[in-house]
């Protein structure tokens, strides 16, 4: 995305927008807990995610357990208020 893109969306969302990322490769309740929290501290939510390469980084060679296509669906799913 470019920065002139980037510009133009943002001028397109209502709000504050807020800015949280993580793994989110075993998503547990902690993970839906900080989505909300995040969530609920502006008008529109961006989820930045880990790549399977920083992962690996973080948390050992055995992981990511789901690979980056599969863990970007997931923050999607869950409804936040």
């Amino acid at each position: 995305m470019s920065w002139h893109s980037l510009a133009e969306w943002r001028a397109r969302q209502p709000g504050r927008v807020v800015f949280t990322n993580g793994v989110f490769d075993l998503l547990h309740p902690g993970h839906v807990d900080v989505l909300i929290g995040a969530r609920a501290r502006g008008d529109v939510l961006v989820v930045g995610l880990n790549s399977d390469a920083s992962v690996k980084r973080l948390k050992g060679p055995d992981r990511p357990v789901r690979s980056e296509g599969e863990r970007a669906v997931r923050p999607r799913r869950i409804e936040v208020p």
